[in-house]
């Protein structure tokens, strides 16, 4: 047994065939296309600094512990674990043990005459074995570190779900809340329809003007209610979709702050493209696979060489159960396996060819992934630059709308123009308040789209006395 242990370093230092890994070279660009300059990002700041909405922050922290889909990613982090767990136990040395117990009788004509052998007898045995493969090409070890790239693949992939959820639950509320105060406006609208209506009747009555001006106010109130229900409607499905995301049924969920009292940072640096390569879990995660997949191949380039297992079995053996433990019943064996592929129709030269497509396939799934998280965070920039244009615009079209309604009304009561000038005034002043308040919720989930572009993610702050 003691000359055999020479064979332990040996089959912990032999070499390891196939590929090292090396990360592909990447293009990225310098700067982004409506990014401010320089290496600060927006993803730097805490979900709890860019929103100061309590009901929001609590729902985000709600959904990392109930949603279903961070709960799966959480459980697929610990398979991962346990993966490699199994495949890292290969390289150690192997103890099993089994024992038997039993009567035996052969037959007499196979017995040598001579020894007057009882033809029944029992038997007893019990042993060890002790069965190690020696890694002298790395087939383990390479099966080992695919393992451990697997794993860091689940948890990088466990931490773009939780950016995932965390920018749903905030997109989602944010579309409540413009929803919300859309209804509100809707609601106001409505009893200043109603309002009209009323006056329409009266100098309807009073003939001091058509019918037609009366049924145009109703119509109009009609129209609003219409818009109403539809947004109440939507408000309902946004709640709806909202308790989904936290891991809940449907049902009411709280408010927080207007759409129009949500702070928005006054600039929003995106920070280096490079620095989305290790910013960004889903790039990690796809970078990760790679790892694997190219260690995949030094594990299949291994089953080409010779294999070498050692085997060591010891024990005690006995036809009499009275002297089973002694000395003279116990026995030992010790052997060396030697296995070397010589003709298998390439099948391990198919198998390496396999492995080298697939790390093929990851490094297009791991260029493919960069380019989109590039084209999103251009995307996000573009979008939150418009829609602060166009919540300008809309904020200048709204105080145009409501001065051309005041003149609009003068204009009717003084008997100078129809009810008609009236109601386009009206509906122009309405619809643009609808636009302007779809902007504001517009530009807070542009804003939510960038985080997210970024990979910032959820990190629960420190408490203020510092401790854990």
């Amino acid at each position: 047994m003691r000359r055999l242990l020479w064979l332990v370093p040996l089959g912990l230092a032999s070499c390891m065939v196939g590929p090292d890994y090396e990360r592909p070279a990447v293009e990225a660009h310098e700067e982004w296309r409506d990014g401010l300059k320089g290496s600060t990002s927006l993803a730097d700041v805490p979900w709890w600094n860019l929103y100061k909405d309590e009901a929001l922050v609590a729902m985000i922290k709600g959904a990392l512990e109930a949603n279903p889909d961070v709960l799966i990613a959480m459980e697929r982090v610990t398979e991962a674990r346990a993966r490699a767990g199994f495949v890292r136990a290969d390289l150690y040395p192997r103890l099993d043990a089994a024992g038997s117990a039993g009567a035996h009788k052969v037959s007499e004509e196979v017995l040598d005459a001579p020894t007057a052998r009882d033809p029944k007898f029992q038997h007893y045995e019990i042993h060890g074995a002790l069965s190690w493969e020696l890694d002298l090409w790395g087939r383990i070890r390479r099966g080992v570190e695919a393992e451990e790239a697997q794993v860091l693949a689940a948890e990088e992939g466990r931490k773009s779900i939780v950016v995932a959820v965390v920018g749903e639950v905030a997109r989602v509320y944010f579309e409540m809340r413009d929803l919300d105060a859309r209804a509100e406006l809707a609601r106001a609208t409505v009893v200043s329809r109603q309002a009209y209506v009323e006056l329409a009747e009266v100098r309807f009555r009073g003939g001091v003007t058509s019918e037609l001006d009366w049924r145009q106010a109703q119509s109009e109130l009609a129209r609003t209610k219409s818009i109403l229900a539809d947004t109440e409607r939507e408000g309902r499905e946004k709640e709806n979709e909202l308790s989904i995301l936290l891991g809940r049924n449907p049902g009411a969920r709280p408010r927080g702050l207007a759409v129009d009292a949500m702070p928005l940072p006054p600039a929003v640096p995106a920070g280096l493209p490079s620095q989305l390569l290790e910013r960004r879990p889903d790039i990690r995660a796809a970078e990760q696979l790679l790892v694997s997949a190219n260690a995949r191949i030094g594990e299949a380039k291994a089953l080409m060489y010779p294999q070498l297992s050692l085997t060591v079995v010891g024990g005690w053996q006995s036809t009499d159960a009275s002297n089973f433990l002694t000395s003279s019943a116990s026995f030992w064996d010790m052997i060396g396996g030697l296995t070397a592929p010589i003709w298998d129709w390439g099948k391990n030269r198919s198998r390496v060819e396999e492995n080298e497509s697939r790390a093929r396939q990851a490094v297009i799934q791991y260029q493919a992934v960069i380019r989109q998280a590039f084209r999103e965070v251009e995307d996000a920039l573009s979008a939150i630059r418009r829609s602060a244009e166009k919540r300008a615009a809309l904020d200048d079209r709204v105080a145009a709308q409501r001065q051309v309604l005041v003149l609009a009304e003068e204009r009717y009561r003084g008997g100078i123009s129809p009810y008609l000038e009236v109601l386009d005034a009206q509906r122009a002043l309405f619809d643009s308040e609808l636009d302007r308040t779809a902007t504001i919720g517009d530009q807070l989930t542009s804003v939510v789209r960038l985080y997210r572009a970024l990979g910032g993610g959820w990190t629960p702050p420190e408490p203020a006395d510092g401790n854990k």
